[in-house]
């Protein structure tokens, strides 16, 4: 090993031994292997006590907790956000899953006329396919792109030339779900827009395992929860939108919260207000808010470029291991092109992962992909050792 390779491998150790230190915070990794950040984080310690504050706020403030902190907490979770989105603040609003922010963007449109196609691949979430499959309803032109072809990607190229003059929205995701592969932003926005559409940016997949940069890439709207990697709990999606475009932006699906006078009570039309909550609806969901906050702390105080670091070295390893077993790994060798997940293509693969589950060991299945695994900072080298170990035993040595 050269002496560079030597220093690159000892930073690397010293950083996963900074990182080790933030395991007390996650109760779980004391008694499974987590491996299934990719599907839900885990849940920070901090997050029981954040949950009581709430309890005690509600049963000792009662009606006053609304003018006391909680009426604006969606704005200033939605700014703790903001660091990680790679967006300002005052640009992101609440919800309660990345469907409903889909079908907020969507209110904000007509499908009608010459521009009112939708261009989606199916490599897709299926919650946000079924949502834009239904939107033909309301006149719009849904056109899939196939890409069976690769398993592991969409081709660039060809989702490029699906994005045409009448092309309304591009819903796409930045970390696609079945097999961590990360699509050309850059590539996508530019065509979308030098042709007039929109971008939507779904980032599930990797806000707080990868860098975000919404407003660098001129998204139009960026999307996303923090179940997964943000380590924030069920029940809390955010959207994005530029805030030149929100200004434009008049969504029907809508409420007394985007009103400019909400307490005014007035009776007729709505109005918009400015900022976020132009994209709210009705009363927000309090208690997804508190137990969202320690993980974000925790995501903004140990930094995305350094759990990036992370997860590259130890989805190579998982990888290396893999491979050295003989069996396929649906996940792009290239980091530039990986995201945090590496989906293993094992034999007898959802008997496979009963059988891990029965063991304490926690991943998940997909069809046409395989078993997911997910290392995120307070993940070790020898839990990722243990796993392939483990899967090598249930199969029987093969």
């Amino acid at each position: 090993m050269s002496s560079q390779s030597t220093q690159s491998a000892a930073t690397a150790e010293q950083a996963g031994n900074h990182l080790l230190a933030w395991r007390r915070e996650f109760p779980i990794l004391h008694t499974t292997t987590y491996l299934i950040s990719n599907s839900l984080g885990a849940m920070p310690r901090a997050v029981e006590a954040s949950l009581a504050d709430y309890a005690r706020t509600w049963a000792t403030r009662g009606v006053r907790a609304w003018e006391e902190g909680w009426w604006e907490m969606v704005s200033a979770l939605g700014d703790r956000l903001a660091p990680v989105l790679g967006a300002d603040p005052g640009t992101i609003s609440l919800h309660e899953n990345v469907t409903l922010t889909q079908a907020v963007i969507a209110s904000c449109f007509r499908f009608e006329g010459r521009r009112r196609k939708v261009i989606l691949t199916d490599k897709e979430f299926p919650s946000v396919l079924y949502f834009w499959h239904a939107q033909r309803a309301r006149g719009a032109e849904v056109v899939m792109v196939e890409t069976q072809e690769d398993p592991l990607r969409v081709p660039t190229e060809k989702l490029l030339a699906a994005i045409d003059e009448d092309t309304l929205l591009v819903p796409f995701s930045h970390v696609l779900f079945r097999s961590a592969y990360q699509q050309d932003v850059a590539a996508i926005v530019e065509k979308a827009h030098r042709v007039g559409a929109r971008v939507i940016l779904d980032t599930y997949q990797s806000a707080g395992v990868l860098p975000v940069k919404a407003k660098e890439w001129n998204v139009d709207f960026c999307v996303g929860g923090t179940l997964k990697w943000l380590c924030g709990g069920p029940g809390l999606a955010y959207l994005y939108v530029r805030p030149d475009l929100a200004k434009t932006l008049e969504p029907t699906l809508t409420g007394w919260f985007a009103h400019p006078r909400p307490f005014g009570f007035e009776v007729g039309p709505n109005a918009y207000t400015d900022g976020a909550f132009r994209f709210l609806q009705g009363t927000t969901h309090i208690p997804c808010f508190y137990a969202a906050c320690p993980g974000l702390d925790i995501i903004n105080q140990v930094g995305v470029d350094v759990i990036r670091r992370r997860s590259l070295q130890l989805t190579r390893r998982l990888m290396e291991q893999a491979r050295a077993r003989g069996w396929r790994v649906h996940t792009p060798e290239d980091d530039t092109e990986r995201g945090g997940t590496v989906t293993l293509d094992v034999p007898r693969g959802p008997e496979v992962l009963q059988e891990l589950l029965r063991r304490d060991f926690l991943c998940d299945y997909r069809p046409q992909a395989g078993i997911r695994a997910s290392p995120h900072f307070y993940n070790t080298e020898e839990e990722v050792d243990r796993l392939i170990a483990e899967i090598a035993a249930i199969l029987g040595g093969k």
